[in-house]
């Protein structure tokens, strides 16, 4: 089989073996230009030695004997067969280097922006987002164009070359007495050579519009040309290989395949800069996905993976970006992380804590519990208090934590799956057939806020939207008004968890050994 076909879809993904297709055409443009070289200074001997002309026609001849033209596809027409024997093809050098410097540029670029702290400020974070992304668009158009310049020269090397081949052959023959009567014997496979180059000529130019045409389409609408299977999904991942302390740990680049039913992921290192080498594969088997928060890894778009193969041990990966982030974790079925709100003594201490500080430092604020801390403090004191080796902090005399941060923590720590299983109990309180519609309704809602990129319809919005309409209060009053903010999270938390909320055992299963967790009271105090 001759040279693989580059397609425009797979400037997308660059993927190892897309890479591995490129070199094999730039061999082949490299093997041609070493072979235009070769063949031009024979052919210049032939002309200057003359007293040589016996042995310069002789090796003349023996090179292009010698010499195949490699071919796209799975088979030649008769016309590139023909031509195959006496081909060539223009430089391409220039074009090549500034594939290769766009190359180096985007994933330079891209590194840089993969290592910027998730703390900085939203606008920088949205503007660094911006540039990376103005960057890869710039890189896929110079992948585009360059894939495209390589299939055209390795069709216009049969036409391009041969034709000037062809004429210096009509020019030596002509020369010589003996060469006018070899040009008299050649004329027929000349004319035949003239019309397969036409012919090649001919096809070559409609193909090349229609590939600049499909060229045109990917640009338009590339998410449509993205290469997905059913069975796999595939792209690149930086993963964290931990060292040896001092050393701490390092983040390399892997083109990764996951296959879906038997959940296992391939891994193989790849490096787009040092000449595309490759790694060795490492092949593992996924337990579970988590998605990483930046409160414990100060980089986004981060994935905690869990390996059967080797228990207790976790692999952090890192996608390119929030719509790859998205990608990896729906292929591998991830999960968003969920605070261990369990009653053990370090939880019953941090409780007892803070309480004891909002009783003793905030009792009489104005909203107190309704006036909320700021989140990335109220996530490092969960954090801190929820610690073990850390925990012992008396809040009621601690002045760097404010009574807002504290009574927020406090709620975080209770609330995620108090609410689910809160609201549980009441949509399984409803009618038989109401209780299905809301499942209905809320597996439709999901579905329809997995395609927020395009309906722009977030699990928030859709809150906004339907939390009037499926919870309206009796009397339109302030207070009603002033509870809207509730009916849309609660709006939220049924399209988010509709297969737990509307499964009916889900809360026995949960509150299998927790007898006497819950109050009887629990719906009314929600």
């Amino acid at each position: 089989m001759g040279l693989h076909p580059l397609e425009f879809s797979e400037c997308y993904l660059d993927s190892p073996g897309f890479r591995e297709k490129i070199k094999a055409h730039e061999a082949e443009l490299d093997k041609t230009n070493r072979f235009i070289k070769e063949l031009y200074k024979d052919g210049k001997n032939l002309i200057n030695a003359t007293k040589q002309l016996v042995l310069a026609q002789r090796k003349f001849a023996q090179s292009l004997g010698e010499f195949q033209f490699e071919y796209i596809g799975d088979a030649k027409t008769d016309d590139e067969r023909c031509i195959g024997e006496c081909g060539a093809v223009t430089t391409y050098s220039a074009e090549r280097k500034k594939y290769e410097k766009e190359t180096e540029k985007y994933y330079s670029s891209l590194e840089k922006h993969l290592n910027m702290s998730a703390k900085k400020k939203e606008p920088q974070l949205q503007e660094a987002d911006s540039q990376v992304e103005a960057i890869r668009q710039h890189f896929q158009e110079e992948s585009l164009d360059y894939v495209c310049k390589l299939q055209e020269i390795q069709e216009r090397k049969k036409f391009d070359c041969v034709e000037p081949m062809l004429a210096f052959f009509q020019t030596v023959f002509t020369f010589y007495h003996q060469g006018f009567e070899l040009a008299n014997d050649f004329n027929h496979y000349k004319k035949a050579l003239q019309i397969n180059i036409q012919n090649t000529r001919t096809r070559f130019e409609g193909t090349r519009v229609e590939v600049f045409e499909l060229m045109k389409r990917i640009r338009e609408v590339p998410q449509e040309y993205r290469q997905t299977s059913p069975i796999s999904s595939e792209g690149y991942l930086y993963v964290q290989e931990k060292r040896p302390p001092p050393f701490g740990s390092s983040w390399v680049k892997r083109y990764c395949t996951f296959v879906k039913e038997q959940k296992i992921l391939h891994m193989v290192t790849f490096d787009h800069r040092s000449g595309g080498k490759m790694g060795e594969t490492e092949s593992v088997t996924l337990k579970s996905c988590v998605r990483k928060t930046t409160d414990m890894l100060d980089r986004r778009f981060c994935l905690d993976i869990e390996i059967t193969d080797r228990p207790g041990t976790v692999l952090t990966v890192q996608s390119l970006s929030e719509d790859d982030h998205k990608f990896w974790i729906h292929a591998m079925g991830g999960k968003e992380p969920v605070i261990d709100a369990q009653l053990d003594d370090v939880g019953l201490s941090f409780v007892k804590n803070a309480i004891n500080a909002i009783e003793t430092r905030g009792i009489n604020d104005q909203g107190l519990y309704r006036v909320v801390g700021v989140s990335s403090k109220v996530q490092k004191l969960l954090s801190l208090m929820i610690d073990a080796k850390s925990n012992d902090v008396d809040l009621s005399t601690c002045e760097d934590w404010d009574v807002k941060t504290i009574t927020s923590t406090l709620k975080l720590y209770l609330s995620p799956e108090s609410r689910s299983q809160a609201i549980h109990c009441l949509v399984h309180k409803l009618p038989e057939k109401n209780c299905l519609v809301l499942g209905l309704l809320m597996k439709h809602l999901a579905t329809v806020a997995a395609h927020s990129k395009l309906n722009l319809m977030t699990v928030a919005n859709l809150g906004v939207v339907f939390g009037p309409t499926l919870m309206r209060p009796q009397e339109d009053t302030v207070a009603a008004i002033m509870d809207l903010k509730f009916q849309n999270i609660v709006v939220e938390i049924l399209i988010e968890q509709h297969e737990k909320v509307t499964e009916p055992g889900w809360l026995e299963g949960e509150l299998e050994g927790k007898k006497g967790l819950i109050p009887e009271n629990y719906v009314e105090m929600l």
